[in-house]
């Protein structure tokens, strides 16, 4: 396995035992890495500010309608914006995204239009239709357990010399399961052209990072599999980018799989049924609040003359507009008939799988 020392010099030169992460700006949006800070030209930059924008702007408009009885269960993405935009942006539109329950932004980012993410929260399965031309595959709510999908179709995409990769992405408790594991191992066996993206929220659900593993690193999960790895700052989108440009050649060009743990922090609940405050204290809460990616990525557009407030205010108006239209947009849908799991699920049937469609609908019609 021979990386280029300096194309890929974030992954050549990553040492787990310095617990460093990879940065680009600090906390305050001061450079640190001024040659990647200048590689991204106005353009790019507000395009990143946008979408992070319209997911944090989206995100809080899911919030809210499930407040409001319009939807179902939500996983909020607020403070992971960072991870979602540099984890996407730089992929192909071909390419292939495994998406854990997180990963809302990744989605848009990739192709599903929002209101289809909506849809899925709201229980109506036509949320998990994409297009043909979207390669995403459905939400994976069972931890972990996309990760092998993402070693198989890395693995297949190898097979078939093709210049296709695969994304899975999972939260810091999903490196305590077997899949992990599983993944890694034959993702490094066969040569996948896969990255795996775990975003440490510090957070498995209530139980903190600390308490689920004693990994001084998470990235360091990927030596016994002698895979390609680095902990990057999460909430420095700049930094992401770098590290997900590094490792989508190895991907692409070597065939190399890598493992990457962006370091975020989730701001609100585990999800809309859950109360972080009973595990978590409000001035841990407050001080991630600092480390905020949009704070981070806004000081720094501002100091380049790129951001004012009025473009600001523009951006998040785009923004609440977007997600409006997309909840008019799912709230057109009807309802899919309570038998359609039988035939959308596998291409054919067969009599034990119809008298089971048969029975739900005589219940139904009882």
């Amino acid at each position: 396995m021979q990386l280029d020392s300096q194309k890929h010099s974030i992954f050549k030169n990553y040492d787990h035992r310095s617990s460093q992460a990879y940065c680009v700006l600090d906390a305050q949006g001061t450079i640190l890495n001024k040659d990647v800070a200048n590689s991204f030209d106005d353009k790019t930059l507000l395009k990143i500010y946008e979408w992070m924008q319209k997911i944090r702007v989206a995100d809080k408009k899911c919030i809210n309608l499930q407040r409001t009885g319009k939807m179902g269960t939500y996983l909020s993405a607020k403070g992971q914006e960072a991870c979602q935009v540099g984890a996407t942006l730089l992929l192909n539109k071909d390419d292939w995204l495994l998406p854990a329950f997180r990963e809302s932004g990744m989605m848009q980012i990739m192709g599903v239009d929002l209101s289809k993410v909506m849809l899925y929260w709201m229980g109506n399965e036509k949320g998990s239709q994409v297009p043909d031309n979207v390669n995403v595959l459905p939400i994976s709510i069972c931890v972990g357990s996309h990760i092998p999908h993402a070693a198989g179709i890395g693995w297949a995409e190898r097979l078939k010399n093709g210049r296709r990769i695969a994304l899975a992405s999972f939260g810091d408790g999903a490196t305590s399961e077997g899949d992990f594991h599983a993944g890694l191992n034959f993702a490094a066996v066969y040569n996948s052209k896969s990255i795996f993206f775990c975003q440490n929220n510090q957070f498995a659900i209530s139980t903190s990072r600390k308490l689920q593993t004693k990994s001084q690193t998470i990235a360091q999960k990927a030596i016994a599999y002698n895979i390609p790895h680095v902990q990057v700052d999460g909430n420095d989108v700049l930094a992401v980018l770098e590290v997900m440009k590094q490792a989508i050649d190895l991907a692409r060009e070597k065939n190399i799989p890598t493992f990457i743990e962006a370091v975020t922090y989730r701001l609100e609940d585990h999800s809309t049924s859950d109360n972080s405050s009973l595990y978590r204290d409000k001035q841990e809460v407050e001080q991630a609040e600092q480390r905020d990616p949009l704070r981070r990525i806004e000081i720094f557009m501002r100091a380049k003359g790129i951001l004012t407030d009025e473009l600001k205010d523009q951006i998040i108006q785009k923004a609440q507009d977007y997600a409006n239209q997309a909840f008019e947009k799912a709230s057109l849908e009807k309802d899919p008939a309570a038998d359609s799991m039988f035939t959308y699920l596998l291409s054919e049937s067969y009599p034990e799988l119809e008298r089971q469609r048969d029975l739900l609908l005589n219940e139904i019609n009882q």
